[in-house]
């Protein structure tokens, strides 16, 4: 079974991509994966719920 988490990424206009790519990085240490990333920069995380 999967279970799922959206994120709103807030981070300001000053180092925008190192703040989002460490977003990225921290929630990937977790066991969460990128499933998709919206038009509005949320990003839906995936992973096993039983792991």
């Amino acid at each position: 079974m999967k279970e799922y988490k959206v994120v709103q990424p807030k981070t300001g206009f000053r180092k925008f991509y190192e703040r989002y790519e460490e977003l990225l990085n921290q929630h990937a240490r977790e066991g969460w994966e990128v499933c998709q990333i919206l038009p509005s920069l949320k990003i839906v995380f995936e992973r096993d719920k039983n792991r």
